[in-house]
């Protein structure tokens, strides 16, 4: 469902910010139907305990990907259905994070063919949860798988409390923050496109090597068919001068007999009878007296004669030939044996001499292209060992730079610490490299493993209480500290961090008035509203407080409060948000405050007049 225009025009900042436009949802838990708009700023939700204000945070969960449970659905219906409407940012400038995000959203919409041409600037979220377990995910009105929606839902919203979604307790999202917090992207672009090169040739590489046994058998077989069929020297035709060889000399003594005869028949008869030559020479003789008489039989007495001559060619050639028949079993033996050789090559490669041949050429030039691998792969070896010495030599000066990057992260966050009543926290940045064997060289002569982002594993580590040592941040922090902890992190990595919209969950947990106001005010610069915070990107934050000194701050005041109907003769719970402004707000806070009285109200009124200063001062 698209937003309004009325929803749109909730997105007043002055920046075409990315942000949480409109929420829906339709009986889930104890919320038979609700619709809650959103500023561009920060949004503070109260409301009583049980009303329903995590439950609205739990709904943002499904879209995140948690797990779904029947007990989710209201009580009497057959489905919960959760719909989110976002707003992206159109704005474009060079080296901006929240751009990168949106360029980042933008083709992933577009390759799964879920981008709306009609609403461009518009995605809508949905899940819909039903009692047979089935769960239906949409990204912009179409069908989607859940880990899509959970995979988009990710890079638009982090919720920070009791639920999973803490991206800053991935280690593998801590390099990135500190890459842009110290400016470290276009050298880190460098390593990548190194990297990149790297791959190419070790596939190159291993495309060579593949299997030396099964390379060294290759080369010898085609070695051993070129080699037997240049020696076997064929000529296209001979296996038919061969076999005629054969026959001849298989038969020369009876070729011998059949010559003979029929020479002896031309030339000398047989018995009293006169031989065929002389048959015909007398037959010739009256043929040339009959054209003497009548000169139409010339022609005939012509032909007769040289019937005559080629009876004598005949014979003389029939003498010939058996003259020069031999009895020779040597030679023989040598027609059968090229036989059987070429015989031997027809069956390896081919059907005829021709076919051979140009098998003897195929291999002879994929024998001259494998017996250059050993050329290749040295060369590219070498290729292969002055890429991993730069990779080496980019990595160590990143890692330097992430050292350096790190220890300033830690003294601000220890700040933002002290500020929120974790004065005995200590923060650290763990840069560290794991030896391997094919990895890349740094200068010291290590091998440490490697890929796009460098040589190093960055984890941001934490030592919530004295005299405990530093811990990865997800082993450490729980509940309210590690709400805590976010937003001093945020607060610190606020022009890196991408993500467009932040939820806050019990952040002002174990906390007093005091530090409440200084968690307002801190959530309040997290949406770049303050000067200091120009350059960086603008968040929109989204807080449940208990505490009328921190929902002071918002830019947007929501309650959320239950509400007790009628239906069909049976009584309901329900939930109603509302957005308050003046006196509303003040009547709200003076009962978060505990104070209802003129005085309390005067209290609440300095209250949020001392938050328009503090605005004003750093805005």
């Amino acid at each position: 469902m698209k937003s309004s225009p009325t929803q749109k025009s909730l997105l007043d900042s002055p920046q075409d910010a990315t942000a949480l436009v409109d929420l829906r949802i339709r009986n889930f838990a104890i919320i038979d139907e609700l619709m809650v708009n959103f500023h561009s700023g920060l949004n503070v939700i109260t409301g009583e305990t049980g009303a329903g204000k995590s439950i609205i945070i739990d709904a943002l969960g499904l879209l995140l990907g948690d797990r779904a449970t029947e007990e989710m659905i209201r009580a009497e219906t057959d489905r919960a259905e959760i719909e989110a409407t976002f707003h992206l940012s159109s704005a474009r400038s060079e080296d901006n994070a929240a751009d990168d995000l949106t360029a980042e959203i933008r083709p992933l919409l577009e390759a799964e063919g879920l981008d709306d041409p009609d609403a461009p600037n518009t995605i809508v979220l949905s899940r819909e949860v039903r009692r047979n377990g089935r769960n239906i995910a949409r990204i912009n009105g179409r069908s989607v798988t859940l880990q899509l929606l959970g995979e988009v839902a990710g890079l638009l919203v982090d919720i920070h409390g009791q639920g999973e979604h803490l991206n800053l307790l991935r280690a593998k999202t801590h390099i990135h923050l500190l890459d842009r917090y110290a400016g470290l992207l276009p050298l880190r672009r460098q390593v990548a496109t190194t990297v990149r090169e790297l791959h190419g040739v070790r596939s190159e590489l291993n495309r060579l090597r593949q299997d030396a046994r099964v390379l060294a058998q290759r080369l010898d077989l085609l070695s051993f068919q070129v080699e037997e069929i240049d020696s076997a020297r064929l000529r296209p035709g001979e296996e038919e001068e061969l076999e005629n060889e054969r026959r001849r000399l298989g038969n020369a003594e009876a070729l011998l007999q059949l010559a003979q005869a029929a020479t002896a028949l031309l030339s000398e008869g047989s018995g009293e009878a006169m031989g065929a030559i002389d048959l015909v020479s007398e037959a010739v003789g009256r043929l040339d007296r009959l054209a003497r008489i009548d000169s139409d039989m010339v022609e005939v007495a012509e032909t007769g004669q040289s019937l005559l001559e080629q009876l004598g060619d005949l014979a003389r050639d029939l003498q010939d030939y058996a003259e020069n028949l031999e009895f020779n079993p040597s030679r023989l033996a040598e027609t059968e044996e090229r036989l059987l050789l070429i015989g031997n090559l027809r069956r390896k490669y081919g059907d005829s001499i021709e076919e051979i041949i140009a098998f003897g050429q195929q291999a002879q030039a994929a024998l001259g292209e494998l017996s250059d691998w050993e050329v290749k792969t040295a060369a590219l070896e070498k290729e292969e060992e002055s890429l991993l010495r730069k990779i080496g030599e980019l990595g160590a000066a990143l890692s330097k730079a992430r050292v350096e990057a790190g220890e300033r992260i830690a003294r601000q966050v220890e700040v933002e610490l002290a500020e929120l009543r974790m004065a005995n926290a200590r923060f650290g940045v763990d840069v560290d490299q794991h030896e391997r064997a094919d990895g890349a060289y740094l200068p010291d002569g290590r091998r440490v493993a490697f890929d796009a982002n460098g040589v190093d594993q960055v984890e941001f580590l934490i030592s919530a209480n004295p005299g405990e040592p530093l811990r990865p941040m997800a082993k450490v922090a729980s509940g309210g500290e590690t709400a805590r902890l976010m937003l001093a992190l945020k607060s610190v990595l606020a022009h890196a961090d991408a993500t467009p919209t932040l939820i806050f969950d019990e952040i002002d947990q174990g906390i007093g008035g005091r530090v409440g106001a200084v968690v307002g005010e801190k959530l309040w610069r997290l949406t770049g509203q303050a000067a200091q915070m120009n350059g960086a990107i603008s968040h929109q934050v989204l807080c449940i407080t208990h505490l009328p000194q921190l929902a002071a701050f918002g830019d947007r005041h929501l309650t959320v409060n239950k509400r007790v109907y009628e239906t069909d003769g049976h009584l309901r719970t329900g939930t109603v948000v509302q957005s308050i402004e003046r006196e509303e707000r003040i009547g709200e806070l003076m009962q978060m405050l505990g104070a209802t009285t003129a005085a309390g109200r005067k209290s609440v009124e300095e209250m949020l007049a001392g938050v328009e200063i503090a605005k004003r001062t750093t805005g």
